[in-house]
């Protein structure tokens, strides 16, 4: 069985922000997911995941100034103690809202000090995580959508993964940024099922409904649950015309 997770702040955007969770639970979802939950108390999330018998399953640490661009401060060799500082509020909410895992942006940089700098903040963040069983999660994304992002390359997170050897230091495997990237989506799901701790799904290359674009979403379903993953799948796409309207696809291809 298959477990999806709405991404709130791509679906339901017909509602406002705290009005998708009692949206998310009518569509029939039991689990969510957004990008950031800090315009919000962590006490009142955690109130309308109760309410309305969600479980949340992923956020995103802190961006830094998010409006004027920045995604993600880790990978920034001046703001360390800004990102430490990040890793502690997203612990917090994380702990209230019992999410499992977190998602670290890297951010745009580039050359040897943000690696560096960027490998000092997985470290920090997952020695921290660890204290309450939270899994801290890295994820390429492509450089059409985030220009200069230095978490770009699914090779890279391999490695870094495999070198840094922390037990709660996952893969986040995007299916649409895979296709952008590197392609070869199935293999590639094969090869790194053993360090993914979380995956999302879009169609490629629009980013709308899965098995609307040039994918076979319905294989790698297929796949996935084949290979027995027993996460959840976070629904991180573009509504073609309207969130409910497109929601057929789970029937379609599941």
């Amino acid at each position: 069985m298959l477990n999806f997770a709405a991404n709130l702040s791509w679906l339901f955007q017909e509602w406002s922000f705290l009005d998708r969770f009692a949206a998310a639970a009518d569509a029939g979802f039991g689990a969510v997911e957004y990008l950031f939950p800090y315009d919000h108390g962590p006490d009142v999330i955690a109130g309308l995941l109760s309410r309305h018998g969600l479980k949340q399953v992923l956020f995103n640490l802190p961006p830094g100034d998010f409006a004027a661009g920045e995604r993600g401060i880790a990978a920034l060799p001046g703001r360390r103690d800004e990102f430490r500082a990040s890793v502690a509020t997203a612990l917090a909410y994380a702990r209230t809202l019992g999410a499992p895992r977190l998602h670290l942006m890297s951010g745009i940089a580039s050359g040897d000090g943000a690696l560096a700098a960027y490998r000092d903040a997985l470290g920090f963040a997952c020695d921290a995580a660890a204290r309450d069983g939270i899994d801290i999660l890295i994820e390429p994304i492509n450089n059409r959508d985030i220009p200069g992002y230095l978490m770009n390359n699914f090779d890279l997170a391999q490695q870094i993964i495999g070198e840094l050897a922390l037990p709660n230091l996952k893969l986040q495997f995007d299916i649409y940024h895979r296709q952008v990237i590197h392609g070869d989506v199935t293999r590639g799901l094969e090869a790194l099922m053993p360090i993914t701790g979380h995956i999302q799904i879009a169609s490629a290359p629009l980013r709308q409904e899965p098995g609307s674009g040039e994918l076979d979403d319905k294989r790698i379903l297929q796949t996935i649950r084949g290979l027995g993953y027993k996460g959840h799948i976070g629904c991180e796409y573009r509504p073609a015309a309207g969130t409910l309207a497109g929601l057929g696809w789970m029937q379609r291809l599941v």
